[in-house]
């Protein structure tokens, strides 16, 4: 196989480095399938990993690109034939594994799944783990008890970011009317907010004030929240949620550390369900992959921008400013 382009990341004197490479194989990662990736996706993780400390990546040098899409082009599973086309999303791709962000890569056959019909690369990746998250949050709240019969008050965190703004879609389009999300900063964000069809936008202010910080228990206002940036934000608003809700956490853009007290979970019933896309059993992602093609098809209400494998580091900047909205997918073949 001859060359071909990847952006490497590299830990050059203890200062981090990436740029678009000429690489051989034996720079990836060993696995039963050679891919010929046709698009990638921008995740949170993925601006994370061409970070000094960011701790998405472990060993350098290293490919990133936490999702990928594409077609086989050599296979040892017999699972897999050439000219399959197929997804990967979490497991190790991308962190200790070379990942997405390449023209090929060498994956192992026990981390993929076949694309849908009806699905094309690019919508996947549109979808990618920022969709699977979104997904796999909605179905843990509707395991706790939410139900679109009884049209409760629910709750989006960080709605602008590719998480949320999905699940946000995917209540809309299972028939959940009393969807409210939270911003930063609604005079920015307010627009592209709006633009999904959302009930009300608030700020955190608005649901907890700084005036009610620090007390275990607020005011109920949600039945449900579908967290995306744990840290302070969802250690506030804990206390916002009624009796016998849940929270979904998938996130920590608002930082890792979550404090609380033990009342709201023995005084109100509330429930914490943890969200984990990337370790998510493969014999379960089928049926997630198709409810995309059918209950849940949004893929024209998706906002999203399409970059060339060139243009990323502005998407990386984008992200670290707190000024990107929606997906971006990465167009590599």
């Amino acid at each position: 196989m001859k060359k071909f382009r990847a952006l490497v990341v590299r830990d050059m004197d203890s200062e981090i480095n990436y740029a678009i490479e000429d690489v051989d194989i034996n720079m990836l990662s060993e696995g039963e399938l050679i891919i010929r990736v046709e698009y990638s996706s921008v995740n949170y993780k993925d601006m994370l990993a061409v970070k000094k400390n960011g701790g998405v990546i472990r060993n350098y040098p290293m490919i990133p690109g936490i999702d990928l899409a594409g077609e086989v082009v050599n296979s040892k599973d017999e699972r897999f034939k050439i000219g399959d086309h197929i997804l990967v999303t979490g497991f190790q791709t991308g962190m200790t594994h070379t990942g997405g962000y390449s023209e090929y890569a060498r994956i192992p056959a026990d981390w993929v799944v076949l694309i849908p019909n009806g699905l094309t690369s690019k919508e996947v990746m549109i979808i990618g783990t920022a969709g699977f998250t979104a997904a796999l949050s909605i179905i843990a709240l509707e395991k706790g008890g939410m139900c679109e019969k009884n049209q409760p008050e629910i709750l989006v965190t960080g709605a602008s970011g590719g998480v949320g703004s999905i699940a946000t879609q995917l209540l809309l389009k299972s028939g959940y009317k009393n969807i409210s999300v939270l911003s930063k900063d609604k005079d920015v964000e307010g627009e592209f907010l709006k633009s999904l069809g959302v009930k009300n936008i608030y700020n955190l202010e608005d649901i907890s004030p700084e005036s009610e910080k620090g007390k275990p228990l607020g005011k109920q206002k949600f039945n449900y929240i579908l967290d995306t940036v744990g840290g302070l934000v969802a250690s506030r608003l804990l206390g916002n949620i009624y009796y016998g809700g849940s929270m979904s956490m998938c996130g920590n853009a608002a930082g890792i550390k979550f404090e609380t007290t033990v009342l709201p979970f023995i005084l109100r019933g509330i429930n914490i369900l943890g969200i984990d896309s990337v370790n998510f059993p493969r014999e379960k992602r089928d049926e997630i992959w198709e409810k995309f093609i059918n209950e849940w098809n949004i893929m024209k209400e998706l906002p999203f921008q399409e970059v060339k494998l060139d243009n990323i580091a502005e998407v990386f900047k984008a992200i670290q400013d707190g000024k990107h909205s929606g997906r971006t997918v990465v167009k590599i073949g």
